[in-house]
């Protein structure tokens, strides 16, 4: 049976099985949570979103196995190409954008809805990746790779922040975490981190105190958000929708205790807004319990340790910074969501990666997966790719 399996499954064995655990756990939560939405929009058939959510996963779990198999110097080669698509959609969206909830994050492209900030994401991963790999006989230079970085980490940054505001600052500091780890001085990343800070520092203190800048953009809605997180929102009304998702996500986890209420039996599904995206984690643990919740977070730092691990075994740079840092972006992503979950950070809107319904999301995380396990065929010598100098930037390999 093993011997079948790793026949066509190929790279890391564990890592398989936390995508087919993980998929597992996003079909059942799913299920519970859009039962009783399914009903009332879908005419009595609760089982539509189900439907859609598995074909994704299916479509998910595909696309990995394909990338799995692709040579992984074929990502060196489409890095920059993907880029500047990225910047070219991010610009889009923002101009004509598909809005929903007074923010501008999707683009249509035949009557599908596509998140461009997901593409985004990948791509700076890649090219961050890339230049590391290219450079560490200079790293010390900040031409060579700390300012290339910067610049381009800058412009994805900027592009999201007006309509993602949580997805700019988050992947910016897995940015800067995965620059530290490239061996980047970490006094340059500090200073940047510093100047960073000190400039929403000033941009939230004018905007609280300048009212007509509240009302630019979303940034009312960030400021009560961080009103609700820190137990300072003014006695209005105006932060109600805000602290409703919170207490319910806070009863959720409450009501789950040890072993929880059992699949199926989530009472704050009824109650929370997105409880089959942002607040999954609290429908997770309302039913499974404190065993669940934590089974969940075991699973995404076994993908974290499996990808150091791969990193250990890889031949050359390249390969190596392409796996954590992916590995990084997907676990970061998820304990963003968990912490929302469980009322350790402000609510922010992220996905839990493989779980959370979701098209795009599913996509773009299927596609990181599939590189690591790509890197870890390569590294573990399943299949040696010819390898290519490619951590040499003079050979285009």
């Amino acid at each position: 049976m093993k011997e079948k399996f790793l026949k066509y499954f190929k790279g890391d064995t564990t890592i398989w099985i936390v995508v087919f655990l993980l998929s597992i756990v996003s079909i059942l939560t799913v299920y519970s949570a859009t039962g009783t939405l399914a009903y009332k929009k879908m005419g009595g058939n609760t089982a539509f979103y189900l439907i859609r959510h598995g074909s994704f996963l299916v479509f998910g779990i595909g696309l990995i196995w394909l990338i799995h198999r692709i040579p992984y110097r074929v990502f060196h080669r489409v890095t920059m190409g993907l880029l500047y698509l990225s910047v070219g959609l991010l610009v889009f969206t923002l101009l004509s954008g598909v809005s929903l909830n007074s923010a501008s994050r999707w683009v249509s492209i035949f009557g599908v809805q596509f998140q461009t900030s997901d593409l985004a994401k990948v791509a700076i991963i890649l090219y961050i990746a890339r230049v590391l790999g290219s450079n560490q006989d200079k790293i010390e230079d900040p031409n060579a790779a700390f300012w290339p970085i910067v610049r381009w980490v800058g412009v994805i940054c900027l592009l999201i922040f007006p309509a993602n505001f949580s997805t700019a600052a988050m992947l910016f500091g897995i940015c800067c975490l995965f620059m530290f780890i490239g061996r980047i001085d970490i006094k340059m990343i500090a200073k940047l981190c510093g100047c960073i800070l000190v400039v929403l520092v000033i941009g939230f203190l004018i905007a609280y105190t300048v009212p007509p800048i509240r009302h630019i953009g979303r940034v009312e809605t960030w400021i009560h958000r961080i009103e609700v997180h820190l137990g300072i929102a003014p006695a209005d009304n105006s932060n109600a929708d805000y602290n409703f998702q919170s207490d319910h996500s806070k009863m959720a986890i409450v009501n789950g205790g040890i072993i929880g209420q059992g699949p199926g039996n989530s009472t704050q599904r009824n109650f929370l807004p997105h409880p089959y995206s942002d607040f999954i984690y609290a429908i997770i643990v309302e039913e499974t319990g404190l065993i669940g919740g934590t089974t969940v977070l075991a699973l995404y730092l076994i993908l974290l340790l499996r990808a150091r691990k791969i990193v250990k075994k890889s031949l050359r740079t390249y390969p190596a910074f392409l796996c954590i840092g992916l590995s990084l972006s997907l676990v970061v992503q998820a304990f963003f969501n968990m912490g929302v979950a469980v009322n350790l950070f402000p609510v922010t809107g992220q996905t839990l990666p493989l779980v959370s319904m979701g098209g795009t999301s599913i996509v773009f995380t299927s596609i990181s997966i599939g590189i690591i396990l790509n890197v870890s065929r390569y590294a573990e010598g399943g299949d040696l790719y010819e390898p290519q100098m490619i951590d040499n930037p003079n050979n285009n390999s």
